[in-house]
């Protein structure tokens, strides 16, 4: 069963897709993917890219968030958005030990990688969170074995019985369209990716391919 903390957080897709420009094959730039990533049905953005000079960033915020405008998107930085962008994220993806922002964004969301970084990000009422890693991935490796489904079940079971209802949980490292339905069936709101969009041959296929999982495996999830 699902529970999120407002109704801004039901409104999120099932699918996040988060960017890594240094996965993407050579010859191919990161605003084409994502462009690919929206026809395949993408929905929603996490940008990270913090390591880009802020006037690059800026001007990248500004494309991404025209994109997914475009389609009635939501676009989610990895930090603050930088003065120089024209446009306004969606909302704010914090890192595990990120400090709280002063002003809160329409939707605030945390990476966490156990019960108690799941509780601690719940208790701060961020409407979503990213639970990861959940399965063998090369872009998570400091953070430990991965879950797996039943792994990732029992994280969020322990986290309902201290906190009761959790904000929209999405699975996230090593998420694909051979799994991605486990963890939804496990309790995941939805899915996060990386990897296997960032470094596909063919974005929007892959982001088809997983959104037609979610879909199935979400008929049989009850939001409350």
């Amino acid at each position: 069963m699902i529970s999120s903390h407002g109704s801004s957080a039901r409104m999120l897709p099932r699918l996040l897709v988060l960017t890594d420009a240094a996965m993407l094959p050579a010859g191919r730039d990161l605003v084409s993917t994502l462009r690919a990533a929206v026809e395949g049905g993408a929905r929603a953005v996490v940008l990270r890219e913090r390591d880009l000079p802020t006037p690059v960033r800026a001007r990248l915020s500004d494309q991404v968030q025209a994109l997914l405008s475009s389609v009635g998107g939501v676009l989610l930085l990895a930090s603050a958005a930088p003065p120089e962008a024209t446009s306004r994220p969606g909302g704010l993806h914090l890192r595990s030990a990120d400090p709280i922002p002063a002003t809160r964004p329409a939707l605030l969301g945390r990476s966490t990688h156990s019960a108690d970084e799941v509780l601690r990000a719940a208790a701060e009422g961020c409407d979503y969170l990213t639970l990861s890693p959940v399965a063998p991935t090369r872009s998570k490796p400091g953070y430990g074995p991965s879950l797996g489904a039943v792994g990732f079940g029992n994280v969020l079971a322990q986290a309902r019985c201290v906190h009761g209802p959790l904000p929209a949980v999405f699975a996230l490292g090593g998420v694909d369209e051979d799994n991605a339905a486990s963890f939804l069936q496990a309790g995941a709101h939805g899915v996060a990716v990386m990897g296997s969009v960032m470094s596909s041959p063919d974005p929007a296929h892959t982001v088809a391919a997983l959104l037609a999982k979610v879909a199935v495996a979400a008929t049989g999830v009850v939001v409350t």
